[in-house]
């Protein structure tokens, strides 16, 4: 198992030459998540100056996170561009650092996938499955393993989306 090797290289070396059976499918993008101290700055570029449409708002004090959702493309193969400021720019997560925040992928099932996940090693951030700002269910993969899961994404925070059926069908 990933939690009894001393590294994620040797993890990797080790199956490298594996054939993986995966209970879950990553379909494509869901969402690319873009922080900022303010969100006007980041409404002028991606609004006024790309043209993407404004489709809804979230806001949550526990996630510490005040966004924008925006949406580039049409049905299944709409991609979210979320631009978000901090509720306070001085408590965790700091979802303006880095600018960059996270990306989305669509997942076709989602318990299955952080279940297996899990079972390989890989590191989730606090909080489960739970839903998101679009209201699908969700759950992060952490930008940082550690000894108890040593694979993450490494550097890059990646939220995992239950896509919905409509999604499933066509991707």
């Amino acid at each position: 198992m990933a939690a009894k090797c001393k590294n994620f290289y040797s993890y990797f070396r080790a199956r490298k030459n594996h054939i993986i059976m995966r209970p879950f499918k990553v379909l494509g993008i869901q969402q690319i998540a873009i922080g900022n101290e303010s969100k006007d700055r980041l409404q002028k570029f991606w609004v006024e100056i790309m043209g993407l449409e404004k489709t809804g708002t979230f806001t949550s004090e526990r996630e510490n996170v005040d966004e924008d959702i925006l949406r580039i493309g049409n049905g299944p193969h709409a991609v979210e561009i979320d631009i978000m400021q901090p509720v306070n720019a001085e408590k965790s997560p700091r979802v303006h650092d880095p600018k960059l925040n996270h990306i989305g992928l669509w997942i076709d099932d989602l318990p299955k996938a952080v279940e297996w996940l899990t079972a390989q090693g890989v590191r989730f951030t606090p909080g489960g499955i739970r839903k998101g700002a679009s209201g699908y269910d969700v759950c992060f993969i952490h930008p940082k393993g550690n000894e108890e899961f040593p694979l993450c994404s490494e550097g890059v925070l990646v939220e995992l989306v239950q896509a919905p059926e409509e999604v499933t069908r066509k991707l």
